[in-house]
Parts: C-alpha cells; sequence; structure tokens
C-alpha cells in the first residue's frame, strides 16, 4: 500500500513524513523544500503479531507494511506546469490513496503560500487542479477517438457517451470519485483513465498539539467541508508526532495522556488508511514465521494465498483457518483443534480481518 503525502507548499507535509518514517527528509520554512518525492517505508504496528509470536515462538516476526512517499508542494497553476505541477501530477498517479495536509493552525513564524490560514480554500485549490489535470486526460481520450469512425463501433459511441458524462461532471467542479456510473462497463472505463480525483482520498489535519484536544476553528470547518464531499478527517500534530519519537514508550504514553488521546498519529492514520481502501489482514503463523498479509476486503483465499506465492494460488487446495480471537483464547493450535474451530474453507471462501490461515496446495511444474 503506498500512501501519497500532498498538500500546498509549507503545510507540514515534510515534518509529517519524518514523524511517521522516523526520516529526515528536509522540513524547512520555505516552498518547495522537497523537490524529489522522499519514500519510506513503515510497518503497520499491530499487537496481535505479540501475541501470535508468543503462542508459536517463530524465529522471526514480519509486520506488514505502508509507503509513505512525501510529494512536493502544490500551487495554483499546476496542471499546466506551474511551480512543479507536472512533476507533482505524475507522483501522484502512482500512489494507492492520498493524504491530503492541510494546515489548520495559526502561527506568524510559518509562512503559508496564500498570507492566511484557511483549510477549506486550500483543499479546494489542490483539487482544483486535480480536476483540471483530470479534465485533460478525459480531452485527450475523447479527441482521440474522435478520430476514429464513431458510426461503425458501437463500443466507441458508448465510450464516448461515458466520458462526454464525465467531462460535464469534472467542469461542474466535482470529483472522479464521485462520478455515477450505471454499468461495470462504464466504470471499467472511468478505471481506465487512472484520474487523480478518482483516487481514495484522507484529509489530514495538521493542528497544534492543544489542537487535537480543541475545538478549533479551521478544523470545524474543514470537517463540514469533508463531510459534504465524503471524506475523512484526521486531527493530526506533525511537530509534536516528530517530537514523540525522541520519547520512550512510557514517556509518549504520559504526553498522549495530557492531550486526551490514546495512541499516536501512525497507528490512528494505519487504520484510517485501511478503512478508506477497504483493506483487512491475516496471518500466517508457525515455527519458521509469524507474518502479518493485507488483502482487500472480498479476496479469495486462492488469491490471498497468492500474496504469499504465486505457486501457492495456481496449486491451491484448501485453507486451514481459525480466527485470531479463538486463538488467542485457546493459547494453542493443539486446543483450538480438540475444540473444532479450526475450519477447513475452499477457493470460493473470502478471508476475514484476523484469519490465521495455514495453506494447503499441490505443486505445480513450469
Amino acid at each position: 500500500m503506498e500512501i501519497g503525502i500532498v498538500g500546498l507548499p509549507n503545510v507540514g507535509k515534510s515534518t509529517l513524513f519524518n514523524a511517521l518514517t522516523k526520516m529526515q527528509a528536509p522540513a524547512e520554512n520555505y516552498p518547495f523544500c522537497t523537490i524529489d518525492p522522499n519514500v519510506g517505508v513503515v510497518t503497520v504496528p499491530d499487537t496481535r503479531l505479540d501475541r501470535l509470536a508468543a503462542i508459536v515462538h517463530p524465529k522471526v516476526v514480519t509486520p506488514t507494511a505502508i509507503r509513505f512517499v512525501d510529494i512536493a508542494g502544490l500551487v495554483a497553476g499546476a496542471h499546466k506546469g506551474e511551480g512543479l505541477g507536472n512533476k507533482f501530477l505524475s507522483h501522484i498517479r502512482e500512489v494507492d490513496a492520498i493524504l491530503h495536509v492541510l494546515r489548520c493552525f495559526e502561527d506568524t513564524q510559518v509562512v503559508h503560500v496564500s498570507s492566511t490560514v484557511d483549510p477549506v480554500r486550500d483543499a479546494e485549490t489542490i483539487e482544483t487542479e486535480l480536476i483540471l489535470s483530470d479534465l485533460g486526460t478525459v480531452g485527450k481520450r475523447l479527441d482521440s477517438i474522435a478520430k476514429k469512425s464513431r458510426t461503425t463501433n458501437p463500443e466507441l459511441k458508448a465510450e464516448t457517451d461515458t466520458l462526454e458524462r464525465l467531462q460535464k461532471h469534472l467542469s461542474d467542479g466535482r470529483l472522479a470519485n464521485r462520478f455515477p456510473t450505471h454499468a461495470k462497463e462504464e466504470q471499467e472505463i472511468v478505471d481506465g483513465l487512472h484520474l487523480l480525483t478518482a483516487k481514495p482520498m484522507i484529509y489530514g489535519a495538521n493542528l497544534k498539539e492543544t489542537g487535537l484536544k480543541d475545538a478549533a476553528t479551521h478544523l470545524q470547518a474543514l470537517k463540514a467541508s469533508a463531510d459534504a464531499k465524503g471524506y475523512m478527517v484526521l486531527p493530526i500534530a506533525a511537530k509534536f508526532e516528530q517530537e514523540l519519537n525522541a520519547l520512550t514508550e512510557e514517556e509518549r504514553g504520559m504526553f498522549l495522556s495530557e492531550i486526551g488521546v490514546d495512541q499516536g498519529g501512525l497507528p490512528r492514520l494505519v487504520s484510517a488508511c485501511y478503512r478508506l481502501l477497504d483493506l483487512i489482514t491475516f496471518f500466517t503463523a508457525g515455527e519458521k514465521e509469524v507474518r502479518a498479509w493485507t488483502v482487500r476486503k472480498g479476496t479469495t483465499a486462492p488469491k490471498a494465498a497468492g500474496k504469499i506465492h504465486t505457486d501457492i494460488e495456481k496449486g491451491f487446495v484448501r485453507a486451514e483457518i481459525v480466527g485470531y480471537e479463538e486463538l488467542d483464547s485457546a493459547g494453542s493450535y493443539a486446543k483450538v483443534r480438540e475444540a473444532g474451530k479450526m475450519r477447513i474453507e475452499g477457493k470460493e471462501y473470502l478471508m476475514r480481518d484476523g484469519d490465521v490461515c495455514y495453506f494447503k496446495f499441490t505443486p505445480t511444474s513450469g
């Protein structure tokens, strides 16, 4: 899973990136401090891994991971190449989801590119640029179709109709992820364009640490705007999160308690990203390794097995599965089997969050 951190210059993107990844990307008080994207891989915190390790005593424990990409700041006119626009937009196209960082705090020492703090305005600035870029993509496709004969190819006529509706939708200032499709074929046409505004997005409201418990005016305005668009808002204090990294676990817990939150920003962000992308975690747990794996909801057992190795998917026979809670309660595989809690699932089984799996397969040749 790859999350692109985007926003206007100087809103705290690189500071948040450093806090999440514990890296030292430049984070200065001037626009375009970040030019090329910084990339960091962060292990996903999951207490279930520790419990599984205590049960099976593996040689290795391997969590799943998220890649965060700190992308250069965007300015108005980016779709025409203003600032670092073209680079910025190409980097966004490569990520799975967008964490849109929006400044929600006042500080005369930190320059804002528009001189005043207004997260709703800032969100609209970036989304307008994404929409304009998408309009260019749709327009190019329509021009390509126009060069062919529409009357002799009914599929092209259907695509043209869909694209013209999409063009009108975007021109009205609406995002592609809110575009109503009436059939599977229409959705496939839209998906094939890889539009920027079709990507799932979370608003990261960058606050001072006091803003995490106070009803900040800027935060409330942003939440109202996000609700209308169907977006989640994640309040997070980027600078404070970075400072927390220098503390011990005990000290970190005390500070978080003082500001009224029960966990740091990374676990909350990971949880939000999982909900956004409709992801679940399953586990494999044996003497060699306890490991977490990430798949989308609705993934079948063979497809999940393919995350481990394609040969397991190709030769899939069955899956032996127990829910994490049941294994946790029983304390061992032996007791799970004694209680009849180990399930045998076939090719049509849809994976559930917390499934602990052993996949049986027939090795294939070639």
